[in-house]
């Protein structure tokens, strides 16, 4: 069962956030806490309360552990602008964007798969391969002949001047 933890108003811009998002995307609780603690950027910190919200919320409501859990989507949304004005010169003013983000971040639970199906479909691709090495005939190397050697002479076009 997903479960889901949002973060609204966010006051980083979007395309800051989404580089600190696509480092933990996909990967385990545990080893997205690891890569949220060690990264420099300004954005790790609010994703990483959030994962802890996330986490506790399945705890609590859940009752799961959370070691089985992977971030199986995140995503970054841009939030509304906040409006700021900056006079310039010859009386003249430029606005300014301090973007804010929305954050969406959904868990859920590793479902494990049997080995042996891996391990057939391995077999079967052997398998395959030999066959297909089998039916090719094996061709002579064709004789290769030398090309003459043309001699090319080097037309110079432009000539700087000596000083």
């Amino acid at each position: 069962m997903p479960v889901t933890a949002k973060l609204r108003y966010l006051r980083i811009a979007p395309r800051k956030v989404r580089l600190v998002t696509d480092l933990v995307r996909g990967k385990s609780v545990l080893e997205a806490q690891t890569i949220l603690n060690f990264t420099t950027k300004r954005a790790a910190l609010p994703l990483l309360k959030l994962l802890k919200q996330a986490i506790s919320n399945a705890k609590n409501t859940l009752q799961l552990t959370e070691d089985n859990f992977y971030i199986s989507k995140i995503t970054v949304d841009e939030g509304p602008k906040l409006k700021r004005w900056m006079p310039r010169a010859r009386g003249q003013v430029s606005e300014i964007q301090k973007k804010t983000s929305h954050i969406t971040l959904i868990l859920e639970e590793v479902t494990k798969k049997p080995k042996k199906v891996k391990e057939a479909k391995k077999v079967e691709k052997v398998e395959k391969i030999k066959i297909l090495k089998k039916e090719k005939p094996k061709l002579r190397p064709e004789i290769v002949l030398p090309r003459p050697k043309v001699e090319r002479e080097v037309k110079r076009v432009f000539r700087r001047k000596a000083f």
